[in-house]
């Protein structure tokens, strides 16, 4: 890469927009505040600012990579397309009737979440495809031309078409396409043997569902963003990091939106992975505050863990099954609406309560001084001494302490009975209390031991929450990167080209047709690569496959890494072994004389990346300059601590700030507690440990 060369990343959070450029004279980042109405707005706004910072032209730019919360947050707010949804005549209310779990197992009066299509606008034909392809009752197309003219009569601005064991055999759905484009061309059409073609109804239909659902939105979007680019004279290509943890062209993102969704997260995920690398930490616990939310995932081995479906929207304090499931690759994490805008409120019975609701960046905290009223987790963490008010995302935001103090007042002090200083610490224990039982539960969830972990923090909140994440928690070092404000826009600077193509194809171990296993597997290959090869050319590819397995009778699967290539009849054995291995890391044992399924199948293509340099583990043998004093409320000490203040720019390798201190930089604050030490590292990295396991951690 030349200096007249640059690739940016772009995420866009509920309350900032961050932009990191990359180029042989290093990485220039900035936050601006995310513009709802026109995001791509925010996009050229900070890309012509890091732009400036670097020292380049616009014109200079060869990549944009971009993430973005528009398609779970339309979801989430029901904002998409008037929808249309054909399936299989007899399974009108899949969607409806969900499956037979209670996420909330003695709530008398349960609500499950509302489809997001009406049963009015549900429709049904009379076809049938059986589960191994083979066609029943074969498509009646005077039906079909019937069903798409009423279609077009209302008006209908998309389709999605979801029809029984069309994972198995997309004809069916094909020749609906084709007689639906030939009565309205420019009708989005959306087909589950496309976007998802696995095994479970419920979850494909809501697939395909969540798909159409969102696709003239996105299309919409994505295609004024490009434009907007162009006018700026900026010729880059644009890529989409997608939920998996790759990147995608804007195209493939066009049409298949629903792998966008937790696109910013995933670029997260691969920030803390590549650290965990650098500094070779086997177990890390990925710590991602921004404005909104928080996302906590488990990094072992150097990767993200990873899933092949996964919830969205859920409406049930962040209940499991409360949400809707949503059958495409992603990084695994847990999500909950703590963020630094999550707004606080007192609750019937006079206690605390913070979030799920954001004042995003619209009005914002009440600090912001933008029209906010309600008190947030900034403003408590600038009341605690936390925020420097003159000094927030590098000095483009004044922050004001009155305004703060003012919506803490009125909202909770007066209402509540507790003095100011009480409500703001309040407001951040509650939130850091949420955030450490989600890590505790989803550790447990994976069978892990979240002492055991390190934690890698970074976003705009997290850095200023994670020493008492830690203490929480039991973990005895941290680590924050170099451009932890803005990681999730610097993961994607990181991530490989990828695609995941999946395909239900059952098959019983006992019966296990070689042949037909080849093909399928072939045709999984020939078209990852073609996504692949159309964004990355003819870059060297790397390739994964899995088997999602399990013992007959079981309900779900579990996924199984296999060697990719042709398989034989004495390969039947290895699959098993594989199966046996994985379900015994899972579960302690196996199960003997139950049959073994294959029900789904994936395969990934990637490009490879750089190696990583690995970094040595420093332990600080001299003080960090502090450039002031200051003072800030310690959670865990239960009162206000004078603290020195350290410019990340001072935390050379192996300089020293003991806590209390506060750790600064344009787009965060590292708040190190009295519990703590913190360590600059070769890469540039922060190293934080206890005091009281500072020998041990530093010999790890």
């Amino acid at each position: 890469m030349t200096k007249m060369q640059a690739r940016v990343g772009v995420d866009i959070g509920g309350t900032f927009t961050d932009v990191a450029l990359e180029c042989a004279s290093g990485l220039s980042t900035c936050k601006v505040l995310t513009n709802y109405r026109q995001p791509e707005q925010a996009i050229l706004e900070g890309i012509i600012k890091v732009v400036r910072q670097a020292g380049l032209r616009p014109g200079d730019i060869t990549q944009v990579i971009h993430g973005t919360t528009l398609v779970t947050n339309a979801l989430i707010e029901r904002r998409g397309a008037k929808l249309a949804f054909i399936t299989t005549e007899g399974f009108r209310d899949v969607v409806e009737m969900r499956s037979e779990n209670r996420f909330e197992q003695y709530d008398l009066n349960l609500k499950l979440p509302t489809p997001l299509v009406a049963r009015q606008d549900r429709y049904t034909l009379k076809e049938r495809i059986a589960a191994d392809g083979s066609i029943l009752l074969p498509l009646d197309l005077e039906e079909v031309k019937e069903l798409a003219a009423r279609i077009v009569e209302r008006g209908y601005e998309a389709v999605a078409v979801g029809l029984m064991h069309a994972y198995a055999n997309g004809e069916h759905e094909r020749e609906i396409e084709r007689v639906l484009k030939a009565a309205a061309p420019d009708l989005s059409v959306s087909l589950s043997s496309v976007v998802s073609p696995q095994m479970r109804e419920f979850e494909r239909f809501n697939t395909v569902i969540a798909n159409a659902y969102v696709r003239p939105q996105v299309a919409s979007y994505l295609n004024r963003l490009v434009q907007r680019l162009r006018d700026a004279e900026i010729p880059a290509q644009v890529f989409m990091m997608h939920s998996g943890g790759g990147l995608i062209s804007v195209e493939t993102a066009a049409a298949q939106p629903v792998r966008l969704l937790e696109s910013g997260p995933a670029g997260g995920a691969i920030f803390a992975a590549q650290y965990a690398n650098t500094h070779s930490i086997e177990k890390v616990l990925s710590f991602d505050m921004g404005g909104t939310t928080a996302k906590i995932c488990l990094i072992e081995d150097g990767a993200p863990k990873t899933a092949n479906s996964f919830e969205v929207a859920r409406t049930y304090r962040f209940k499991k099954g409360s949400g809707m499931p949503v059958s495409t690759p992603v990084v695994e994490m847990v999500e909950i609406g703590a963020g630094g805008g999550s707004i606080a409120t007192v609750d019937a019975m006079g206690r605390i309560q913070v979030g799920p609701r954001s004042a995003a960046s619209e009005p914002g905290p009440a600090c912001y001084q933008r029209g906010g009223e309600e008190p947030t987790v900034t403003d408590a963490n600038l009341i605690l001494g936390r925020l420097d008010p003159d000094n927030f995302a590098g000095g483009d935001f004044l922050l004001s302490v009155s305004m703060a103090e003012r919506a803490v007042d009125e909202r909770l002090t007066h209402v509540a009975g507790v003095a100011r200083s009480d409500a703001a610490f309040g407001i951040t224990e509650i939130v850091d209390e949420n955030m450490a039982n989600a890590a505790r539960a989803h550790t447990i969830e994976n069978g892990r031991d979240v002492e055991a972990f390190t934690m890698v923090a970074f976003g705009g909140g997290a850095p200023l929450h994670a020493c008492r994440q830690c203490e929480k928690l039991g973990i005895g070092s941290l680590l924050i990167p170099p451009g932890a404000g803005v990681g999730s826009a610097i993961g994607f600077l990181r991530a490989p080209f990828s695609y995941e193509a999946t395909r239900g194809f059952f098959q019983r171990l006992s019966n296990f047709n070689i042949d037909e296993v080849n093909a399928v597997i072939e045709d999984l290959d020939r078209e990852a690569r073609s996504f692949v090869s159309a964004a990355a050319g003819d870059a060297i590819v790397t390739t994964k496959l899995v088997a999602f397995m399990r013992y007959s009778g079981q309900g779900w699967e579990i996924p199984v890494t296999l060697p990719h290539r042709t398989f034989t009849l004495s390969d039947t054995d290895m699959v098993k072994g594989a199966f046996d291995d994985a379900y015994r890391r899972l579960f302690g044992r196996t199960i003997d004389g139950l049959a073994i399924e294959v029900a789904n199948w994936s395969l990934t293509v990637a490009t490879t990346l750089k190696p990583i340099a690995k970094v040595t583990r420093l332990a600080g043998a001299r003080k960090a300059p502090v450039s002031k004093t200051r003072h800030f409320f310690d959670a865990a000490l239960r009162r206000t601590v004078e603290a020195a203040e350290v410019q990340r720019s001072d935390m050379l390798p192996g300089t020293r700030a003991i806590g209390p201190a506060i750790i600064v930089e344009d787009e965060t604050s590292t708040i190190v507690t009295d519990a703590f030490e913190a360590i600059g590292q070769q890469d540039g990295s922060i190293l934080l440990v206890r005091k009281d396991r500072a020998n041990a951690q530093l010999r790890h």
